[in-house]
């Protein structure tokens, strides 16, 4: 595939952290490394980001002057991004944008302004959402609307693409019976991934007590809920168990109440937040990997931890059965009893020495590495980019399918859209705007990732 210019779109980027955040970030690397030119575009943080920083290697970041109002992610407004991503997509040459979560409104508004430059369009899904609460209902009716005119659509499971393709409703009238449905072909599954040389197992000395870890956003979806329920039951039974939990959220008074309710200061410790420079380090002190999530597209966490050595406990839900083979991980139902015959299952198993933490991690070494998510990712620019380019009445048309009530307001954005973009030619023409001439040399990379390695050599 030919070089291109990329531009990565999420509300979601450093310096937040999280699963969505580094995703962009290693897959912006490797693209580079492959030989594009990426940029990415996200919202300001308080107080000083906002601007133009670089990271390494040579990827460049546009922090525009919006603030966000809730978990990082900012208002949705459909046209007061356009200024600014336009004048970004046509300084840099952009040839394709790559939105990524369903909660970035950013996003969103990328793939909606994109389309009036001739640029080709790619949204990831990262996480699953439900249909019958408010908060589902609104973000999959604003997904529906962008993926409606969205050239591709990749998802990090399988279990994932089918909670995607029904709340995106990804589905078009078949050619050969046009009163049929059919499924997109512009859906993909690329999963996620990690560096495995940034998670060695350490040689733990022998000894009787098991330490069970805990990382994890301390919120409802994460089943915070069934660790409070789960880890005085499991502490009562196994006297030699102890618990390491990291993390920050809201759940978090309720963890201090059970450990003080229960008089488990001395085996259950708390953390806090943990950097994710440290996660290495807090595994390193457990045998077994504690998750209880009620909902998961994928679960990277689960991943760094069987990697690290450790034995996987997790409840069955989402994408979670599809990261690991049966052998490195044990399943539970999101219930109390069956999450405490689980964990049963694993201290038996690493008391009995049934699991080689070494052995696991090069099994998973094998399994996941950035390159080959990188050269999938490259396969569906490709393949979008020799699509032809979708015509304005095409995605009105598709737009008005939406429905009687939100197909009229989604056309009305959309022609507003098209009419404020046209004002902008107007007014600041393309001739006024400098090009960005960034060119850049995969020698200049292999360098600086060398440096790299020996700053983090020199440091350990």
């Amino acid at each position: 595939m030919e070089p291109i210019s990329i531009a990565m779109i999420s509300d979601f980027f450093h310096p937040a952290v999280g699963g969505v955040e580094n995703h962009i970030y290693m897959l912006s690397a490797n693209l580079i490394k492959r030989g594009h030119k990426v940029i990415v575009i996200t919202h300001s943080h308080a107080p000083d980001r906002v601007g133009i920083r670089w990271l390494l290697p040579s990827l460049k970041v546009y922090y525009i002057p919006f603030l966000p109002i809730a978990s990082s992610a900012t208002l949705p407004n459909f046209l007061t991004s356009l200024p600014y991503l336009r004048t970004i997509f046509l300084r840099e040459h952009i040839h394709l944008i790559h939105a990524h979560a369903s909660l970035s409104s950013i996003g969103h508004e990328g793939i909606l302004h994109s389309h009036l430059m001739g640029i080709r369009t790619v949204f990831t899904d990262h996480s699953l959402f439900g249909f019958d609460d408010a908060a589902s209902i609104l973000t999959n009716k604003l997904m529906v609307g962008t993926l409606k005119n969205v050239d591709a659509v990749i998802c990090v499971s399988h279990t994932g693409r089918e909670n995607t393709v029904l709340r995106g409703q990804l589905f078009e009238r078949s050619e050969e019976r046009p009163d049929e449905l059919e499924l997109r072909k512009s859906v993909y599954v690329i999963p996620n991934s990690l560096v495995a040389e940034q998670f060695k197992p350490c040689v733990q000395p022998v000894t009787d007590t098991i330490t069970i870890v805990f990382l994890s956003r301390l919120v409802y979806r994460k089943g915070i809920d069934l660790l409070v329920a789960t880890a005085p039951k499991i502490c009562a039974l196994f006297p030699n168990v102890n618990f390491v939990v990291g993390g920050d959220g809201p759940k978090l008074i309720e963890l201090l109440q059970m450990r003080e309710k229960y008089l488990l200061q001395d085996r259950i410790e708390i953390l806090g937040p943990i950097r994710h420079k440290d996660v290495l380090s807090v595994l390193s002190r457990g045998s077994i990997y504690m998750n209880t999530s009620l909902t998961e597209s994928f679960g990277i966490a689960i991943l760094e931890a069987a990697c690290a050595g450790l034995y996987v406990v997790s409840t069955r839900v989402g994408g979670v059965p599809e990261i690991l083979p049966e052998d490195m991980i044990s399943f539970a139902k999101p219930e109390e009893g069956d999450v405490v015959r689980a964990i049963s299952e694993a201290i038996h198993i690493v008391q009995n020495g049934k699991h080689d933490p070494i052995h696991a991690h090069e099994r998973v070494k094998n399994f996941y590495n950035w390159e080959d998510v990188a050269s999938r990712t490259e396969k569906v620019y490709d393949a979008v980019l020799k699509t032809p380019q979708m015509e304005l009445m095409e995605r009105i048309r598709r737009t008005m399918d939406l429905g009687p009530f939100a197909g009229p307001i989604y056309t009305i954005i959309l022609l507003v859209d098209c009419v404020f973009f046209l004002f902008l030619e107007w007014w600041m023409p393309r001739e006024s705007l400098h090009d960005v001439h960034h060119h850049w040399d995969p020698e200049v990379f292999k360098e600086l990732m060398e440096e790299e390695e020996r700053r983090k050599t020199t440091v350990h």
